[in-house]
């Protein structure tokens, strides 16, 4: 019996012990791995945020070089046809989407969405405004023709898409 009672009092404080420093270096690691959890993610959105915000740039003048004005004072020369006038102001849009299709990767689906349909508005309102020309119509003719259009328009689809995007982007800021 004075063994037994000499083992307790040599194994129950070594076991206190022992627990105690497996609870104690257990939370340790637990808090140093979520300090470097933390660490990580502020380190990747010092390097996302930066380059998440040049997509959005890029979107923006994306928009802005396809909104009808800017389009017509680019590829409009003297004496273009209509129907040249129509194929440079779609393919001009085309190559520029193109161009700018990576930029999907950094935005939300939302607002890739909005520029989407931002293009595939302004290239229905160029296909509908070119079919109610006449077939020997001036490039002049129908850049006047669209730039009616798009006066009678509550907002220029390129300006919704920019409001969405320039939103989007104060809220990650």
């Amino acid at each position: 019996m004075d063994t037994v009672s000499e083992i307790l009092k040599i194994t129950l404080p070594a076991l206190l012990v022992l627990i105690t420093a497996w609870v104690l270096i257990n939370n340790l690691l637990r808090n140093d791995q979520e300090k470097r959890r933390q660490e990580l993610i502020l380190q990747n959105s010092r390097t996302v945020v930066p380059i998440k915000l040049q997509a959005y740039e890029r979107i923006i003048l994306f928009l802005e070089r396809i909104s009808l004005e800017s389009m017509l004072v680019r590829v409009s020369t003297p004496g273009i046809s209509a129907s040249q006038l129509h194929s440079a102001l779609l393919s001009g849009i085309r190559s520029e989407f193109e161009h700018n299709m990576s930029q999907q990767i950094y935005m939300s689906p939302q607002a890739w969405e909005v520029v989407r349909n931002a293009r595939s508005n302004t290239i229905k309102l160029i296909n509908s405004e070119y079919e109610k020309m006449p077939e020997n119509a001036s490039g002049m003719d129908f850049s006047q023709k669209l730039l009616a259009a798009v006066m009678e328009l509550d907002r220029e689809p390129t300006r919704v898409a920019i409001d969405f995007v320039k939103a989007e982007v104060a809220r990650i800021i």
